[in-house]
C-alpha cells in the first residue's frame, strides 16, 4: 500500500467500511426515540465540551434502524471502527460550532451477549465482543500518539497525519519526491495528536472458573473516555474486539537482539552485511498476543455492587428511582415488617441450623455502622469487623461461604494460603514497561464489601500484622521499589478461627484459647464462640436439618425473603446515617461504665479487656441496628440489642467447679469392687488429717454417704493455688527452708485467712480445704513436688511418708495473668 501510495498518490479505498459510515451517519441523524425526537441529538451537542469526545450508542437501536448495518458492525468491527468515528464527527459538526482537529470516539453498548474470557479465540479477533471479568490490575494512564507529524531532516519536509498502531511508526518515505530519505525524521510533538491510553488486566471470575482450572487473564487496552472507568476489584463488561499486537516483551527478552525493523545499516544508508537466517529479516517465534480493545466499559450488575455501592453520593431517592414499582413496594413492606430482624436473619441461611447470635452479628455487619470524619481529616470506620471461634463441624465455613456468594463485593480466602502482600497488595514490574505497578490484594478487592479469612488463626504473625492498619485505619500503605501509595480498604472482616488445639476448652479464657494477638483481638467487635456440645434436643434438631437438606434439597428451604429482596434492601438502607439521640447517648455511656467496672473488678474474668474500641464497636452496631430498620435516630432499643450482641461475645470463662474429695470417691469404688473388708490404707492428708488413717472401710462409705462433697469453684482454687505458689517461689528465693514444709505452709495460709474465720468449725473447714488444695496441686496438677529428707517422696521407705514434707513449686510450672 505504501509503495502505490508513494508512487501514484492515490490511496486504496474500503468500500464496504465507507457505506458502513454513511449508513451510520444517517442512523445517527434519523434515529428516533418513543417521543419523537432524534434520540443521540443532544449526547452530540454534549460533544462541544473539551472533555468530552466519545458518543454512546445503543447495539439495540441500531439493530432497531438496520440490522445489516448491524452485522457489518459486529462482524468487522475492527475494520470500521476508524469510519465510524469519522460519522460521530460529521455528526457532531453539523450541529455544534467544534475545533476542526478534534478527535471524536464512539463507544457501543448494550450488546445482547456476553462472552467468557476463555471463549476469546483467533477466530473472533476484530469483531465485536463483550467480555466480563473482575479487574485485577490497573496501569497508570498514559498519552499514546494516534496520527504523528513527523519532520524530514535532510530536506525538512513536513509529513503529516502518520496512522500510529501500537508502536512507533515512522512515514516510509519522505513525501518530496527529490528527497529520497527513508529512516532520519523527526517526531513534531505540537503538530501530533495524542489520546489518554491505560491497560488493565481482568480476570476470570470464580463463578465462571470450570472444574480444576486455574483463572485465566486478559489485558485490555482503554482509550479517550474509557480510562480510570474500572478500578481493582471492579467486576466489569468489557465491550469492544479483540486484536493481536506484536509481544514486546519477548522481543525484548535478555541475550537476544530485538531486530523488528529495517536490518543494521552501514554509513551511506546501504546494508553492512547479507541477510542471515530467518532470525534477520525480524522473524520471531509466537511474538504476538491477543488483547481487547475496549470502547465501553459498565459495571456487570450496576444495581448491586459496580458504581453505585462505591458512590457514596446517591440517595435513598436516586434508589428508588432505579427500582420498579414491585421491587420498591417490596423494599416499603420490609421495612415495615414487625419481625424484620428474625426474618432477615432466616432468609439469609436458611440451611444452617441455630446459631442466631452468629446469624444477628453478620447480618448487622452487611448493614454496617456510618463511617464519619472528624474536623481534623481523621476517618473513624463504620465497619464491623467479626471472629468465629469454635469446635469443627460447627459450620463456620459455612457461614463465610454464604456471605461470599450473598455480598456483591466479597473475597474468600484462606488464612494458610495467603501472604502478606497478597492480602494487602503487591507491588509487580510491569513486562513491558518495566514500571513498578500496584496489584490488588484480597483486602483492596473487598473493597466497600467483606473480605472472609478462613483458618485465621493457622496464619504466618508476619501475615497477620499486614492486616492490622487495614482493619482500624481502613488503609493500606505500602512504600516498596520506590512506589508510596496508601490504597483504600474499607472492608469488613469476618474470620473463622480454629481453638488451639482443636476443641475449645472452657476452663481457660478466649484469649489462650485463640492463638492471636492482643491488638488483632481488640480490633474485632464481635466474637462468637460455638461450642459442640451434647445436647439431645439440638442433636436431633441438627440431625432431622441436615437429614432434610440433603434428601429433599429445594423443599426444606423455606426463605421469607429472596436474596434479590434482601440485596435491594440492604442497598436502600444502607442510604441512612442514624444520628444518636440523647438519651441513647447516655444509656451507651452507662452501659460501658458497666461493663468496664466489671472487667477491672476481676470477679468474672471476661475473654479479653474492655476498651475504647469495645465502646465504639457498641455505637457502630446501634447504628446497624437503626439501618436496619430504616430510622434517621438511634433508639435506646437499637443500644439495647447492640449491648446484648456484645455482651453475649465477652463470654465469661465457664470453669467447671474442683471437686476436691475426687481421689477419696475413687478409692471407695476400688475398695467397694474388690470387695475387701480389711483394713484399707488411704494416703495421707485426704481426711484432714496429715498422719493417714487405717480405718474400716464400711465406716468411710458410710460416713461419706452422709457427708457432702467437698468443692471449690475454680476461680477460688486458682486464688489459693496462685498465693500458695507466689509464697512458695518467695520462700526459695529467701532460702528459707522452714517455710517450704507443708504444715508450715498451711499454718501460714490459716494466718493469712485469720480475718475470714469467726468459729473453730470454720478454722477446721479452711484446714481442711487448704490441706486438700495442696493434695490436688501435688497429685493431679502436678504444680508441686513433695519433697522427704531421703529424696522425692513415694521412692523411699514407707515410714518416711507420714514425716512432714517440703514442698516446692514445679520448675516448668508458668504462672496465668
Amino acid at each position: 500500500m505504501d509503495i502505490v501510495e508513494s508512487a501514484t498518490g492515490q490511496q486504496v479505498k474500503d468500500e464496504l467500511a465507507e457505506k458502513c459510515q454513511k449508513l451510520f451517519q444517517e442512523f445517527l441523524e434519523e434515529f428516533q426515540n418513543a417521543d419523537g425526537e432524534v434520540k443521540y441529538l443532544h449526547d452530540a451537542e454534549e460533544l462541544i465540551r473539551p472533555e468530552r469526545n466519545t458518543l454512546v450508542v445503543s447495539f439495540v437501536d441500531i439493530e432497531q434502524y438496520n440490522q445489516q448495518l448491524a452485522t457489518t458492525i459486529q462482524e468487522e468491527f475492527y475494520r470500521v471502527y476508524s469510519y465510524l468515528c469519522r460519522a460521530v464527527r460529521n455528526f457532531a459538526r453539523d450541529h455544534g460550532n467544534i475545533p476542526p482537529n478534534k478527535e471524536f470516539y464512539l463507544a457501543i453498548q448494550e450488546l445482547p451477549t456476553r462472552h467468557k474470557i476463555r471463549e476469546l479465540t483467533a477466530s473472533r479477533i476484530g469483531a465485536l465482543l463483550r467480555i466480563s471479568g473482575q479487574v485485577v490490575r490497573t496501569h497508570p494512564v498514559h498519552p499514546e500518539l494516534v496520527s504523528g507529524t513527523f519532520l524530514c531532516l535532510d530536506c525538512q519536509t513536513v509529513v503529516k497525519d502518520v496512522e500510529q498502531q501500537f508502536k512507533f511508526t515512522q512515514p516510509s518515505i519522505c513525501r518530496n519526491p527529490v528527497c529520497a530519505n527513508r529512516r532520519r525524521f523527526m517526531l513534531d510533538t505540537n503538530k501530533s495528536r495524542f489520546v489518554d491510553f491505560q491497560k488493565v488486566r481482568i480476570q476470570e471470575t470464580q463463578a465462571e472458573l470450570p472444574h480444576g482450572s486455574i483463572p485465566r487473564s486478559v489485558e485490555i487496552i482503554m482509550r479517550a473516555e474509557a480510562v480510570e472507568s474500572a478500578q481493582a476489584g471492579d467486576k466489569c463488561d468489557f465491550t469492544g474486539s479483540l486484536i493481536v499486537v506484536p509481544d514486546v516483551s519477548q522481543l525484548s527478552t535478555p541475550g537476544v537482539r530485538a531486530e523488528t525493523g529495517a536490518r543494521v545499516g552501514g554509513a551511506d544508508g546501504y546494508e553492512a552485511e547479507g541477510v542471515r537466517g530467518l532470525r534477520a529479516l525480524g522473524v520471531r517465534e509466537l511474538s504476538y498476543k491477543l488483547v481487547f480493545l475496549a470502547c465501553h466499559v459498565a459495571p456487570t450488575n450496576p444495581r448491586f455492587g459496580g458504581k453505585e455501592l462505591r458512590d457514596e453520593e446517591q440517595t435513598a431517592e436516586s434508589i428508588k428511582n432505579q427500582m420498579s414499582v414491585k421491587e420498591w413496594e417490596k423494599v416499603f413492606e420490609m421495612s415495615q415488617d414487625k419481625n424484620l430482624y428474625h426474618n432477615l436473619c432466616t432468609s439469609l441461611f436458611p440451611t444452617v441450623h441455630g446459631n442466631d447470635e452468629v446469624k444477628r452479628g453478620i447480618l448487622l455487619m452487611l448493614f454496617g455502622g456510618v463511617p464519619k470524619t472528624t474536623m481534623e481529616g481523621t476517618s473513624l470506620r463504620g465497619d464491623i469487623n467479626i471472629c468465629v471461634v469454635g469446635d469443627p463441624s460447627t459450620a463456620k465455613s459455612q457461614f463465610l461461604k454464604h456471605v461470599e456468594e450473598f455480598s456483591p463485593r466479597a473475597v474468600y480466602t484462606s488464612g494458610k494460603a495467603s501472604s502478606a502482600a497478597g492480602l494487602t497488595a503487591a507491588v509487580v514490574k510491569d513486562e513491558e514497561s518495566h514500571e513498578f505497578v500496584i496489584e490488588a490484594g484480597a483486602l483492596m478487592l473487598a473493597d466497600n464489601g467483606v473480605c472472609c479469612i478462613d483458618e485465621f488463626d493457622k496464619m504466618d504473625m508476619r501475615d497477620q500484622v499486614a492486616i492490622h492498619e487495614a482493619m482500624e485505619q481502613q488503609t493500606i500503605s505500602i512504600t516498596k521499589a520506590g512506589v508510596k501509595a496508601t490504597l483504600n480498604a474499607r472492608t469488613s472482616i469476618l474470620a473463622a478461627a480454629n481453638p488451639v488445639g482443636g476443641r475449645y476448652d472452657r476452663s481457660k479464657s478466649l484469649k489462650q484459647n485463640v492463638n492471636l494477638t492482643a491488638p488483632i483481638m481488640s480490633r474485632f467487635d464481635l466474637f462468637f464462640v460455638l461450642v459442640d456440645e451434647c445436647n439431645e434436643v439440638t442433636d436431633y434438631a441438627i440431625a432431622r436439618r441436615i437429614v432434610d437438606l440433603h434428601s429433599r434439597i429445594e423443599e426444606s428451604i423455606d426463605r421469607v425473603y429472596s436474596l434479590d429482596d434482601i440485596r435491594r434492601y440492604l442497598l436502600f438502607a444502607r442510604q441512612f446515617k442514624p444520628k444518636i439521640s440523647k438519651e441513647s447517648e447516655d444509656f451507651i455511656v452507662e452501659q460501658y461504665k458497666r461493663l468496664r467496672q466489671r472487667d477491672g473488678s476481676g470477679v468474672t474474668k471476661s475473654a479479653w479487656r474492655i476498651t475504647v474500641r469495645q465502646l465504639e464497636s457498641m455505637i457502630r452496631l446501634s447504628e446497624a441496628m437503626a439501618r436496619m430498620h430504616c430510622c434517621d435516630e438511634v433508639q435506646p432499643k437499637h443500644v439495647k440489642e447492640a449491648f446484648r450482641l456484645l455482651n453475649k461475645s465477652i463470654i465469661r470463662v465457664e470453669t467447671p467447679d474442683v471437686n476436691l474429695d475426687q481421689e477419696e470417691q475413687e478409692e471407695e469404688e476400688e475398695a467397694m469392687q474388690e470387695g475387701i473388708n480389711g483394713h484399707a490404707d488411704i494416703p495421707n492428708g485426704v481426711n484432714g488429717l496429715v498422719n493417714g488413717i487405717n480405718g474400716h472401710t464400711e465406716e468411710i462409705t458410710k460416713d461419706t454417704a452422709a457427708k457432702p462433697t467437698m468443692r471449690l469453684s475454680f476461680m477460688e482454687y486458682r486464688r489459693i493455688s496462685n498465693l500458695i505458689v507466689l509464697h512458695l517461689r518467695k520462700a526459695e528465693e529467701e532460702d528459707d527452708e522452714s517455710s517450704l514444709k507443708k504444715s508450715e505452709l498451711i499454718n501460714w495460709y490459716l494466718a493469712e485467712m485469720e480475718s475470714e474465720i469467726d468459729s473453730e468449725e470454720e478454722l477446721i473447714k479452711k484446714k481442711q480445704i487448704i490441706e486438700k488444695v495442696i493434695h490436688r496441686l501435688v497429685h493431679y496438677d502436678h504444680i508441686l513436688i513433695e519433697l522427704t529428707e531421703g529424696g522425692l517422696k513415694g521412692s523411699s521407705d514407707g515410714e518416711k511418708v507420714t514425716v512432714d514434707p517440703f514442698l516446692v513449686v514445679n520448675p516448668n510450672y508458668v504462672l496465668d495473668d
